[in-house]
């Protein structure tokens, strides 16, 4: 059992049977009123994100996870395919399971598969990853005094918005927890 002191981002804790991430936390205390925490938890089995307030102090059951190092191989309709890098063994998760990562999935990539107990819950993506921009606009010389910035689209089918200066086929980083492009990446020799 966890309190509420204990709790932070991407603990899982299980609340009536689901299997809840903490996604954010807020500690609250009004006037004469005790303290209290509210929670914004993503149910890891639909994808749902809820957000609920509880007394400072109340327990939790924490869900002891596992993360494991798979490769994203392939989708094939709602389910994507992930290939442990030890067993060659093929788990697939189900577009909910998979979640907002599905914008940061490209073939071949490395992830970090959550397991609880030998159900597969969640993906956790590195803190930034490298994919080819497909389509953008291209660049107005001269304009790029001011940061201006384009829409791209990059192999994953998500679309950021880049510097002028990106074209398509080039390389760039792009941070996986807020979507923003970072930097021009160097291909991987």
């Amino acid at each position: 059992m966890i309190t509420t002191g204990d709790l932070k981002r991407g603990v899982v804790v299980e609340m009536d049977g689901r299997l809840l991430q903490i996604v954010d936390w807020d500690h609250i205390k009004v006037g004469r009123g005790s303290a209290q925490v509210r929670l914004r938890f993503k149910d890891m089995r639909d994808g749902h994100v809820t957000e609920q307030t509880f007394q400072a102090g109340s327990k939790f059951t924490r869900v002891r996870t596992e993360q494991r190092k798979m490769q994203y191989s392939y989708a094939e309709g709602e389910l994507f395919y992930f290939m442990d890098l030890e067993t060659y063994e093929q788990t697939p998760l189900d577009k909910d399971t998979v979640g907002e990562s599905i914008n940061y999935l490209a073939e071949n990539a490395e992830v970090q598969v959550l397991y609880a107990g030998d159900e597969a819950i969640g993906v956790e993506l590195p803190a930034a990853v490298n994919l080819r921009v497909t389509v953008s606009d291209p660049g107005i010389k001269g304009d790029t005094a001011t940061g201006a910035t384009k829409a791209a689209t990059l192999e994953t089918g998500h679309t950021t918005n880049v510097p002028l200066f990106i074209s398509p086929g080039d390389l760039i980083k792009v941070d996986t927890r807020s979507g923003e492009y970072l930097e021009r990446a160097e291909a991987a020799s």
